[in-house]
């Protein structure tokens, strides 16, 4: 029987079933938002967005007496903005291949470099979350060193269920040896055998080599708050979640200071349990969201900073406001960098898949979609080298839904 000759339809429709097989961080983050973009029968764009409304808080009145409290909800804006493909080749005989064939040459390895591409940008996003436990440095070779991420889940009341590690190689081998010195056959045998841990402290656990690294800022000097009462109200910072801190004390420098992404303390400003507000054993930390230099002799910088100090109400983040000349300790050693292992809800970060447009003017166009992933196939004729080219397509964003539930991870000294 002749072979049938490959469409753009019947490409894109393997292609997106690859793209699901291969992706690993993307299956572990939540997906409802593409439900939000309105049914575009044509297609999105680059840089379509929704707006996302941000769950209200409360706190718990004492009594019988009623006592009306505000409704305040942010909203936050979801953006489908990265648009990522690969381009190749086919020739007719190409064409003429069973689709079995074909997708092991070539549209295999053109899926997997996409959706390493997803999980990189998902993993990207680890520059919004201000939680960081461990030691930076240290690799996790313990089972006690990987519990201070569930831990710290735990202290700030983060969902029991659906938590999801990843860690870098290192980490994940590290891990996994220390699994199996275990006597339990269960966890031994898949550890010592295969290298798989499965589940740990009530957390899917994932390896990849797409783990990022972060450099932190020079961060030299000694640096301090500089003036009191810097907090702010929730609504003011309801939509962005962040604020301006001033700081000084730092070494002059204008190559970074600080870089996105770093992540810092400030002496007596504690962090408080969300639901009860009240406050835990240890320090409130804040993540740099913007690159920040320090150009005068005595180092004076403004940082943005999330979260937001807000020291009172349903949305307390803070036990007190830092005081002036209050000492700031950056995690990590200036100009040193870490891989960026993380411990996290689903609902932390979002993937955002949406259909592409189907360009005027295109003859053949094949797009697929399944389980929330969409896949564009478009072939073309070059009529200069006499060649037909394709071209793959996806479109997509990532967004930190929720920084409090996700926590970096070191190991421990």
């Amino acid at each position: 029987m002749a072979n049938t000759t490959l469409t753009a339809d019947i490409i894109a429709k393997e292609a997106v079933l690859i793209l699901d097989n291969e992706l690993i961080m993307g299956k572990k983050v939540f997906r409802g938002y593409e439900k939000e973009f309105d049914k575009n029968i044509n297609g999105y764009k680059v840089g379509a967005s929704v707006s996302v409304r941000k769950p209200a808080d409360f706190t718990v009145r004492d009594g019988a007496t009623a006592s009306s409290q505000d409704v305040v909800e942010g909203k936050t804006t979801v953006s489908v903005d990265n648009q990522k493909g690969i381009d190749f080749e086919f020739t007719s005989q190409d064409l003429t291949l069973k689709i079995e064939d074909l997708s092991e040459r070539v549209i295999k390895p053109a899926m997997v470099q996409l959706a390493n591409q997803v999980d990189v940008d998902l993993m990207a996003e680890y520059a919004n979350i201000h939680s960081w436990v461990g030691t930076p440095g240290q690799t996790i070779d313990a089972f006690a060193d990987f519990a201070k991420g569930p831990e710290r889940a735990d202290e700030l009341a983060n969902p029991q269920d659906g938590r999801c590690g990843v860690l870098s190689p290192a980490d994940h081998w590290g891990i996994v040896g220390s699994q199996t010195q275990l006597y339990t056959d269960t966890i031994t045998k898949p550890a010592y055998r295969k290298g798989q841990t499965g589940m740990l402290g009530n957390t899917d656990l994932y390896m990849s080599q797409n783990v990022p690294t972060h450099t932190v800022g020079v961060a030299t000097g000694t640096p301090l708050v500089n003036g009191a009462s810097q907090n702010v109200t929730y609504d003011s910072v309801k939509d962005t979640g962040q604020q301006s801190l001033i700081t000084d004390g730092w070494t002059n420098s204008t190559t970074g200071i600080l870089k996105a992404g770093d992540v810092f303390t400030i002496a007596g400003v504690y962090a408080v349990n969300p639901v009860t507000k009240a406050t835990l054993p240890f320090l409130r930390q804040f993540v740099v969201k913007a690159d920040a230099d320090s150009g005068a002799s005595t180092g004076p910088a403004t940082l943005t900073i999330s979260p937001a100090i807000i020291t009172s109400g349903a949305q307390q983040t803070c036990s007190a406001a830092p005081a002036d000349n209050a000492a700031i300790t950056v995690i990590g050693t200036g100009g040193t960098g870490y891989r960026q292992n993380m411990v996290f809800c689903k609902n932390a970060f979002s993937l955002t898949m949406v259909p592409m447009i189907s360009p005027p003017g295109a003859v053949e166009v094949g797009r697929r979609t399944y389980k929330g992933l969409s896949v564009r196939v478009i072939p073309y004729y070059d009529g200069t080298n006499d060649v037909n080219k394709w071209r793959l397509d996806i479109l997509y964003g990532t967004d930190t839904v929720d920084a409090r539930l996700a926590h970096r991870l070191s190991g421990t000294a």
